[in-house]
C-alpha cells in the first residue's frame, strides 16, 4: 500500500446508463497533509467522483483506496475518519447554530466539548441565539463545515464549498481550509470552477474535463507549466522582418502578429528594445501569462 495517499483511485470509471459514461479512466491521487483542488466546469464529473469517495454511488469500475484501504473492504471504518460537504448540508432554520450541531452529535459519536470546539473553528462561537434562517450565505457554510468536521475527520471532502459565497465570504472559506490543513492536520480535497480562487489555497491541482483528467499534480509543477506557456504577442510596423530578429526566441506567427515565449518583464525590455534599435515601430507588446485560468482554457479547449 502506498503510505503517502490518503487518496488513490485506479481507472476509476462510472456509468449513470450503459449508453453514458460520466467517468473515464480517473487515476486520482491525494497526498496526505495536501489540500487538493479538484477543478472542472460544471458537468464535469467533480460531484460523481467525490460521491464515489464517499460510497454514495454504487458499481464504479477501478479501484478505490483510503487510507491504505480498498473502500468496499471497511467501508465504514473509513468513512469514520471523513467528514464531507457535498452540496449543502441539512440545516434546521429555526435552530441555533449549537442545536444544529447537537441535533447530529450524537449519531458521529462527539462529545459536547467537540460542538464548542468546531464553532470556535469556523468562527461561530459568539453566533449565540441567532437561528440559522438568520445567518448569512457564509456562515450557513461554515456551520456546514463544522458539521461535516464533529466527528474530528483526518480527511475533509468539500464539494463547490464557495458556491454564491460573495467575495468576504469566500475570503472567510480560504482562510478557514488554510487553517484547518495547517493548525489541524487536516488533508483536504475541495472541488470548485473558481479557479483563481483555488489557486490561493491549494498545494495540489487535478483539473477533469468531460469525466477525463486533463492535469494532476503540485501547484509548483502546475506553475512551472503555465511559465512555459506564457508568451509575448508583438505587432510591428513589419512583422515578418521582426520575426526574423527574434529567432533566437522561437517565434511563432499568428493572425497580425508575432508571438514568442517569456519569462519576465525585463526579456519584454530587452525584445523591445531590439526591434527599435532595427528602425521598426512597436505598435503592440501584449504578454499572456498562462495562469491557472488561462491553463484551465487551454486545457478545456484543446480537449473539447
Amino acid at each position: 500500500m502506498d503510505n503517502s495517499a490518503i487518496i488513490k483511485t485506479q481507472a476509476l470509471s462510472y456509468y449513470y446508463s450503459a449508453q453514458e459514461k460520466t467517468l473515464s479512466e480517473i487515476n486520482l491521487r491525494v497526498e496526505q497533509g495536501s489540500v487538493y483542488g479538484f477543478l472542472g466546469p460544471n458537468g464535469s464529473g467533480k460531484t460523481t467522483t467525490l460521491s464515489l469517495l464517499l460510497g454514495l454511488l454504487e458499481s464504479p469500475h477501478g479501484s478505490i483506496e483510503i487510507f491504505g484501504e480498498h473502500l468496499y473492504a471497511n467501508r465504514i471504518g473509513i468513512l469514520k475518519k471523513i467528514g464531507s460537504l457535498i452540496e449543502s448540508s441539512s440545516l434546521y432554520g429555526h435552530l441555533t447554530a449549537k442545536e444544529n450541531l447537537e441535533v447530529y452529535r450524537a449519531v458521529y459519536g462527539a462529545t459536547k466539548a467537540r460542538v464548542d470546539e468546531v464553532l470556535q473553528i469556523v468562527g461561530l462561537g459568539d453566533a449565540g441565539k441567532k437561528t440559522v434562517k438568520k445567518f448569512s450565505l457564509g456562515m450557513k457554510q461554515r456551520l456546514s463545515i463544522a458539521l461535516a468536521l464533529l466527528p474530528t475527520p483526518e480527511l475533509l471532502v468539500l464539494d463547490e464549498p464557495s458556491n454564491g459565497l460573495d467575495p468576504a465570504g469566500i475570503i472567510e472559506l480560504r482562510e478557514l481550509i488554510k487553517r484547518l490543513n495547517k493548525e489541524h492536520g487536516m488533508t483536504i480535497l475541495i472541488s470548485s470552477h473558481l479557479l483563481g480562487e483555488v489557486e490561493k489555497m491549494v498545494s495540489h491541482v487535478g483539473i477533469i474535463l468531460k469525466g477525463r483528467m486533463l492535469f494532476q499534480g503540485t501547484l509548483s509543477e502546475l506553475h512551472s507549466f503555465q511559465q512555459k506557456g506564457s508568451r509575448l504577442f508583438i505587432r510591428t510596423s513589419d512583422n515578418e522582418r521582426a520575426y526574423q530578429l527574434l529567432q533566437d526566441q522561437q517565434p511563432l506567427k499568428t493572425d497580425g502578429a508575432v508571438s514568442v515565449a517569456f519569462h519576465d518583464d525585463h526579456q519584454i525590455a530587452t525584445i523591445n528594445r531590439t526591434l527599435m534599435q532595427q528602425g521598426l515601430d512597436v505598435y503592440l507588446l501584449n504578454p499572456q501569462k498562462n495562469d491557472l485560468e488561462q491553463l484551465f482554457i487551454d486545457l478545456t479547449s484543446s480537449q473539447s
